[in-house]
């Protein structure tokens, strides 16, 4: 029996390019991170001044999310730390677990602002809104500017979607806001103010719960989203004649849009493994856009059964 292991994933290998996008979106989430802090005071005061349940829930949004990109950044920074003997795949993962967390904390922040908003409907209070929705507008736009510096960072990457979501619930946060004080200047109708802010959240909980799911997916070593072990298999067996059959497929990624890949792959009698597993590789590359892989290859019966 012959065993290849085709590819050793190791951090110090990786292309500069993959390092100066890194290095771009981690600048966009500082950047982000000063904008979203320098605000959340001011609109933190303004809802406590003037009454506003909308303001309160943005600001504490915020808050939230200068912890999130706070964290974010931290993330960027530690996946920059190379592979070391005991993570031989470096520190891609921290970026997940930095999502996961800002999920987390967006789900909390959903569920205290609809029992926020419920106390508000039935003990109504003052609202002024004409400031209101000068602080909203405000936000608004600070919060636009930190979701359009996120949304243009480069590549799949989890950590930088999480950012954005955040940021995305805060607009949300301020056109309820906004429309709140709207409503109020018109009607008089107060119940606008908690009754939108609890639309928010719900928005809010919806994204939150998909960044939840997709790194607890992650961080369970599930298979990427687009991966098909069946079509996988098909293919290598229709292209390469001299495969006798892959099994044993088993697909992760680290978080970060690269997928690694095991299998076994029996050889036919009389074939070259060397060569066979030079196209393996090939077609893994160019086919599924696989290039960090361990392919096992037999010429006997598998010794895992």
């Amino acid at each position: 029996m012959l065993h290849l292991h085709a590819h050793a994933h190791n951090r110090k290998t990786d292309p500069d390019p993959g390092h100066a996008v890194a290095g771009r979106n981690e600048r966009r989430v500082l950047l982000a991170f000063v904008l979203s802090a320098g605000f959340m005071t001011a609109e933190a005061a303004g809802g406590l001044l003037f009454g506003s349940l909308a303001l309160l829930a943005d600001a504490a949004h915020m808050l939230t999310d200068s912890a999130a990109l706070a964290l974010a950044w931290i993330a960027f920074r530690i996946t920059r730390r190379p592979a070391d003997a005991r993570r031989s795949y470096g520190y891609h993962r921290f970026q997940v677990l930095a999502a996961f967390l800002n999920g987390a904390a967006m789900i909390a922040l959903s569920f205290w602002i609809a029992v926020e908003a419920i106390l508000r409907i039935t003990q109504p209070v003052e609202i002024s809104p004409w400031p209101v929705m000068l602080i909203a507008t405000l936000g608004l736009g600070v919060n636009i500017g930190s979701y359009l510096l996120l949304h243009s960072g480069e590549g799949e990457n989890l950590n930088m979607r999480g950012a954005a979501l955040h940021v995305m619930g805060d607009i949300l946060g301020s056109v309820a806001a906004i429309a709140a004080a709207l409503i109020i200047l018109g009607t008089g109708w107060t119940p606008a103010d908690p009754l939108l802010s609890l639309l928010s959240a719900m928005v809010i909980l919806r994204s939150a719960w998909g960044i939840v799911r997709r790194t607890t997916h992650i961080l369970l070593e599930g298979a990427p989203e687009d991966f098909d072990s069946a079509a996988l298999r098909q293919e290598l067996t229709r292209l390469l004649p001299e495969l006798e059959d892959v099994h044993h497929i088993h697909a992760w990624t680290l978080g970060d849009g690269a997928t690694l890949l095991t299998l076994h792959a029996a050889a036919k009698s009389g074939s070259d493994p060397e060569l066979l597993l030079r196209q393996i590789k090939d077609v893994l590359a160019e086919r599924f856009g696989i290039r960090h892989a361990t392919v096992q290859m037999e010429t006997r019966a598998c010794p895992d059964g």
